[in-house]
């Protein structure tokens, strides 16, 4: 299985390690979205999509390149993310615009990975000087691997 993580890691290389920590066990190529073109992504058989979460929701460069694809049908592909506050589904669930994206592409999305990050945005400095400091650390790494087996497993 041919695999290829899109992903953007921008303050403090959150997302990249946890991007490079999946593609460890998926033997996954990483890429730039500026980086990717709509021919590579039909060279992969499984595509991940990551990046830090702005604002609530993933950066700007992810939306860009999917919606310069071509239709996905059927392709699988997996989301994943860091970000500082917690991800609370029905309430506060930032992967759902690139999730919906993605599906009306056409793609199947087989899995989704969150874990919290070292965030020094401007609300969390003042008052504490940034939240989750040494995150993503060796646990949410380890986590990051046991969902890439999931993925292998499920395929």
């Amino acid at each position: 299985m041919k695999t290829l993580i899109i992903y953007v890691s921008i303050h403090h290389g959150n997302t990249e390690r946890i991007a490079k920590a999946i593609a460890s066990v998926l033997e996954a190529d990483l890429a730039n979205p500026t980086n990717v073109s709509a021919d590579d992504v039909c060279n992969y058989d499984l595509i991940g999509f990551g990046s830090g979460i702005y604002f609530g929701k993933h950066h700007s460069s992810l939306f860009s390149l999917v919606d310069r694809l071509p239709s996905q049908k059927g392709k699988r592909a997996f989301i994943f993310s860091t970000s500082g506050l917690s991800k609370i589904m029905l309430i506060h669930d930032f992967d759902k615009p690139l999730r919906n994206m993605l599906i009306a592409k056409g793609f199947i999305i087989v899995g989704e990975f969150n874990c919290r990050g070292w965030d020094t945005y401007p609300l969390w400095v003042r008052p504490f000087g940034g939240i989750n400091k040494g995150k993503p650390g060796e646990r949410e790494l380890e986590e990051a691997k046991r969902f890439a087996i999931s993925l292998k497993k499920g395929l």
